[in-house]
């Protein structure tokens, strides 16, 4: 639940890439947020990919306690999910296991946490399928998913400019309305 000091959201993006669509439009999201909502971007950038070897032996790698650490300190979380092959991409669900670990840290970072989901794809399909593949893993870990307004921004070549600015207005204006659903969820 938000605080005297508003909304504070934290969203990831599910791609690696540096002209990523979805990081295009985690910041457009927090260009977008309602008044008393901040979202604070972070990134999975940096993960190693799961070993239970690695764990045992090291621990939780330093940008994993660091992301857990600012997603359970956050009212609500907003993931950017690209779409790969019809389903979940890889890095972010990589990613989303390392933050289940240790499990005993499961309800710490994700227990009753608000998620929403968007994404944004260069085909015309949106990313429905991800979205929807992800359902299981939230449940699974306890999130409080969010099913009020879906955001599938199809065909993001045309609606990002060279520089990942949004500009598409019909997307702009689609995308303020999910925030503010959004934000008005995680107040509750």
């Amino acid at each position: 639940m938000a605080n005297e000091e508003g909304t504070r959201l934290v969203g990831i993006a599910g791609s690696l890439r540096k002209g990523s669509y979805n990081a295009a439009l985690l910041r457009a999201a927090a260009e977008h947020a309602p008044a008393g909502t901040t979202v604070e971007i972070e990134t999975i950038a940096g993960i190693p990919l799961y070993d239970g070897d690695l764990e045992h032996e090291h621990g939780i790698p330093e940008p994993v306690a660091r992301l857990k650490d600012r997603i359970a300190d956050a009212d609500g979380l907003l993931i950017v999910t690209p779409e790969y092959n019809n389903s979940i991409p890889g890095v972010l669900k990589n990613a989303i296991d390392w933050l289940s670990r240790p499990s005993a840290d499961i309800r710490k970072v994700f227990g009753d946490k608000p998620v929403a989901m968007m994404g944004a794809t260069p085909g015309p399909g949106g990313t429905r399928l991800s979205q929807t593949a992800w359902l299981p893993v939230l449940r699974t870990l306890g999130a409080r998913a969010w099913f009020g307004k879906q955001l599938y921004a199809a065909s993001a070549g045309t609606v990002f400019d060279a520089d990942g600015k949004l500009v598409d207005e019909k997307l702009a204006r689609h995308l303020a309305g999910f925030m503010e659903g959004f934000a008005a969820f995680v107040r509750g």
